[in-house]
């Protein structure tokens, strides 16, 4: 057999195919495009030349410049048309007409042809024309469809198959407008006469057993998950002790159905079960009693032939219902507070809702009134507990915990107040007062000591100093712990009451184990502290001593401001600590305390300047480098070398300390920076060389410092003395601005 050469047939047909589609023909022998699409210069069409779009060309300048799939992304165009299907082997129909969407992509021109399916039509329906570029009916299968061939009341032929276009959407009108498109007025779309004959005998038939369905679908998606709920009491007639029994209702939007649940109180001998009432419609039941079984059913009967016929009887479906029985069952518009139901035979009163159902009835039924009903009666009075009195053996905190229990537990600590007001780096928590002893005897008088109180845990200690040739040991005075307050009972219930920090102050009376102290001063850490809590130390809180002094001095104003101006001869709008303390003492009767006064001065001195000791920074700044172990001083010398370009010994302030802490040199910030300052020039400019030799510990080290103690002020006289103050003049203007007002 011969074989057949198909490889040269398919390489001519495609070849002439190529050939056909761009246009290449031969002029002696050279191949060249020609014909009528046969571009001029640069690629331009000749004058009168008419190319063939490929694409849906749109006018130039309107749109973006983004490519098609870009500006034209998810937007299609929607058109209405109908086929007119022959149908030559029935005689029922001739001819079918079927409905189809076609859809135009603007993206890139392609086409998709989709018929809505119908229910028992028979017929495959869906996608028609699956979505591709569809090309124009011969002669110009060469070129296909673009937007300017689609147009109301037209008609076009995808795949020999016509398709009469009959309308589109509005999205799909204004953009035809847009382009310049003329639209057609829309047409009518014929109906379909084997649908339109069937239609009809639908229409004319009647079901010979009609099912009668309740479409409670909405009902369930509207209110799924929506509960009414109400609180019921049944008063059970019937019981031993006649005592009411609450319940709940639950009423479910969803279906209509209720359950009820009891709520069971403690030891109230009865069992606990789940549920008082299941889920389920809850029906109104007649005066006459309960219906027996099959007395209500979903379908009625009529028997025909009755016993005429033997005894075989013929039963047909009642449509009219005249036996059937109508139940009715509660629904929400039957819930309301105060209305009694009746739950198979017991009567239920609801007494009161939950917030939900009473936003429901408001919206629904417009009700506004919700008083609730009394139902639950008002609980025994709690027996007091009391406890039995202090027994003396060992803390009051721990006789009680022993009361508490069958099994007796420590007392417990408050930890969370010992974390946050524990020791922490500077900040030592520790409240210091200097005190002496309230007292005649002229040994005792000239005694000192230090009160410290712990905010950790409320504890206080006392040393006394050590006074040469006073004949009185000093040291530990008391030891630490808590302090309770004079002139308490010993033996109580109630546990005593303790020295708390805001008992103590400059100028407070306080008795400590029958020693009577008074507190005359306080170091600086302790007023800054009881500065900074205001809201927990009153006597150090600006604006409450203000309000309290212009309470007293307001009805004396003018008499006040002429004391305060006489006391100032000279103008210089300031006066000396010990006057303004007399000043106020004078106007106050001896209402205020002496950290009161102290606190207003404070708030309105000429607070001083004062030098720092080189020497105290140098030997604080080489203790916390040798506890730290550095002795790196040699590469941080060689490193100010480095920045030092010009070789003139000094570097910024700012590049110093950015050195230093590229070291990681251990110094607190403000250490650093005082250190830093007193090493500076004139300019500015830091002597790096000193500062490092002032700095290292190894080769120049500073011996350790003392705690220098200053006497303080009028030590021989204690009485009626300020303490000790970080300033000497007050501003009494501003004083008494804020008093009285500005004066005019």
């Amino acid at each position: 057999m011969t074989p057949i050469p198909c490889g040269g047939v398919g390489l001519e047909l495609g070849k002439e195919k190529f050939h056909k589609s761009q246009h290449w023909g031969f002029c002696n022998n050279v191949a060249m495009l020609v014909g009528e699409d046969k571009p001029g210069i640069g690629g331009e069409p000749l004058p009168g030349q008419k190319l063939k779009p490929k694409y849906s060309v749109f006018p130039a300048g309107m749109g973006s410049d983004a490519p098609a799939w870009v500006a034209f992304d998810k937007q299609v165009l929607s058109f209405d048309a109908y086929v007119e299907e022959e149908v030559p082997d029935k005689n029922q129909e001739l001819y079918r007409i079927r409905h189809c969407k076609i859809y135009f992509y603007l993206e890139d021109d392609t086409i998709q042809v989709i018929e809505p399916r119908v229910k028992n039509s028979g017929i495959v329906q869906g996608t028609i024309v699956r979505r591709h570029r569809i090309p124009l009916p011969p002669p110009n299968e060469d070129e296909y469809y673009t937007i300017h061939h689609f147009n109301i009341n037209t008609e076009v032929i995808f795949y020999a198959q016509r398709y009469k276009i009959t309308d589109c959407d509005q999205f799909t009108k204004n953009f035809l407008r847009k382009m310049g498109v003329r639209l057609n007025p829309p047409a009518s779309c014929p109906d379909d006469p084997y649908t339109k004959e069937r239609q009809k005998i639908l229409d004319n038939m009647n079901p010979l057993r009609p099912y009668e369905r309740v479409d409670t679908l909405k009902q369930f998606l509207e209110h799924d998950g929506h509960v009414l709920r109400f609180f019921c009491v049944w008063d059970d007639p019937e019981s031993m002790f006649h005592d009411p029994r609450e319940l709940v209702l639950h009423y479910y939007l969803s279906d209509d159905t209720i359950d009820m649940k009891e709520i069971t109180p403690v030891n109230s001998g009865r069992d606990a079960v789940p549920l008082f009432l299941r889920r389920d419609k809850l029906p109104k039941y007649a005066p006459t009693g309960l219906y027996q079984p099959g007395t209500i059913t979903a379908r009625t009967v009529l028997n025909v032939f009755g016993n005429l016929v033997g005894n075989r009887g013929r039963y047909i479906l009642d449509n009219r219902k005249t036996g059937a029985v109508h139940q009715e069952f509660y629904k929400d518009s039957d819930l309301k507070i105060g209305e009694v139901i009746n739950v198979w035979g017991r009567k239920i009163l609801l007494c009161d809702c939950d917030e939900f159902t009473k936003d429901y009835y408001r919206t629904k039924y417009g009700i506004e009134d919700f008083t609730p009903v009394p139902y639950k009666t008002l609980p025994p009075p709690k027996p007091e507990k009391t406890f039995p009195p202090y027994t003396g053996f060992g803390s009051e905190e721990d006789s009680l915990c022993s009361c508490k229990g069958l099994l007796p537990k420590p007392p417990q600590k408050d930890f969370k107040k010992f974390l946050e007001k524990d020791r922490n780096g500077l900040e030592s928590n520790i409240l210091r007062f200097l005190a002496k002893l309230v007292t005649d005897s002229p040994v005792d008088k000239d005694r000192k000591f230090i009160i410290c109180y712990f905010l950790s845990d409320d504890t206080i200690s006392v040393y006394e100093y050590t006074q040469r040739n006073s004949g009185i040991l000093g040291g530990k005075f008391l030891e630490r712990g808590r302090i309770k307050k004079p002139g308490q009972e010993l033996f109580k219930s109630e546990p005593s009451e303790y020295f708390k920090a805001q008992d103590l102050f400059v100028g407070a009376r306080v008795c400590f184990h029958g020693h009577n102290f008074l507190l005359v001063d306080a170091d600086e850490y302790t007023i800054n502290y009881m500065e900074k809590h205001a809201n927990e130390f009153s006597v150090a809180d600006t604006g409450f001593i203000l309000k309290k002094l212009k309470d007293i001095a307001e009805p004396r104003s003018r008499e006040i401001r002429q004391v305060f101006a006489a006391t100032d001869p000279e103008h210089t709008k300031v006066i000396a600590y010990e006057p303004f303390r007399n000043l106020i003492v004078s106007i106050t009767d001896g209402a205020f305390s002496e950290h009161e006064i102290m606190t207003i001065g404070r708030y309105y001195g000429v607070k001083e300047e004062y030098e720092t000791d080189l020497h105290l920074l140098l030997a604080v700044a080489q203790e916390q480098l040798k506890k730290n172990s550095f002795e790196n001083f040699g590469q941080l010398s060689a490193v100010f070398v480095y920045n030092d370009r010009e070789k003139c010994g000094v570097l910024p302030y700012q590049m110093c300390r950015t050195i230093c802490k590229s070291f990681k040199l251990p110094l607190a910030d403000d250490l650093l920076e005082a250190v830093l300052t007193m090493f500076e020039d004139d300019n500015k400019q830091v002597e790096y060389k000193k500062f490092l030799d002032g700095l290292n510990w190894r080769e120049n080290q500073i011996p350790a410092f003392q705690t220098i103690r200053l006497p303080l002020k009028n030590e021989d006289d204690w009485n009626g003395q300020p303490p000790s103050l970080p300033f000497k003049k007050i501003k009494y203007l501003p004083l008494l601005d804020d008093l009285f007002g500005k004066e005019e």
